[in-house]
């Protein structure tokens, strides 16, 4: 099967104009420890949409049984679907939006599995919410082998990619990928050709419940050749 880059599609900044935000709802799960922390979340996830929805539509996700809890919170104006999910964390188990340039979109489905198969994640659901989405959107949709997330990557759409070596080459995501290996894919799905590693990311990152080094924690393009970073040189 051909692959994005090679179809004309590549992955547009962060700042690019697009036409609709996607989100998943908390639901139990063991990054909430108790009802409390979850109705915190919930609260502060149901904020965002509304905010969001001030200047383009919204979809949630919810998980069975949820959509009227939700309803309560996001208001009216947010679409709601039902599919079953394990957290909350779209950006990191959606699909990456691509675009050709001439109004087509397309989607990448990278293989999710719990942010490195980590013992306290849950991913069954999850691992299936970047298709759900992206036939939602009613997109193409191009599968990959290698395992990544949304937060794992960040570039400046005109062809550079940020990227962590304790994610992509992890052992927990892509055992026996070589840095070439991992480069040439990344690049053949955000039609990229640059990319610019990390050896690790925010130290804070690494705990339970961590990414292991998602390079949105601490660089994110600001625009082309400006790199804004998270940086704390005091012990």
């Amino acid at each position: 099967m051909t692959k994005p880059a090679a179809n004309g599609f590549r992955m547009p900044a962060e700042w690019t104009p697009h036409e609709r935000t996607w989100m998943a709802w908390p639901s139990p799960n063991p990054t909430f420890t108790n009802e409390r922390e979850l109705a915190e979340a919930r609260e502060a996830w149901g904020a965002v949409a509304r905010a969001v929805r001030a200047y383009e539509p919204v979809t949630l996700v919810v998980s069975p049984g949820d959509a009227e809890s939700a309803r309560a919170i996001v208001g009216e104006d947010v679409a709601l679907v039902e599919r079953e999910l394990d957290d909350a964390w779209m950006r990191d188990i959606g699909p990456t939006f691509v675009t050709n340039g001439a109004g087509e979109l397309a989607a990448v489905d990278w293989t999710f599995n719990g942010w490195g198969a980590q013992e306290w994640a849950r991913w069954d659901h999850d691992a299936k919410i970047a298709r759900h989405v992206s036939d939602l959107a009613g997109t193409r949709t191009f599968s990959t082998p290698l395992v990544n997330e949304g937060g794992a990557i960040h570039v400046d759409g005109e062809g550079t990619v940020l990227l962590t070596d304790t994610v992509q080459l992890g052992a927990g995501r892509n055992p026996g990928w070589t840095r070439e290996e991992v480069e040439a894919e990344i690049h053949a799905h955000l039609g990229t050709t640059k990319a610019i590693w990390l050896p690790y990311g925010l130290a804070g990152d690494y705990g339970t419940y961590g990414t292991q080094g998602h390079v949105d924690i601490v660089a994110a393009f600001a625009r082309p050749g400006v790199v804004m970073v998270h940086s704390q040189p005091d012990p």
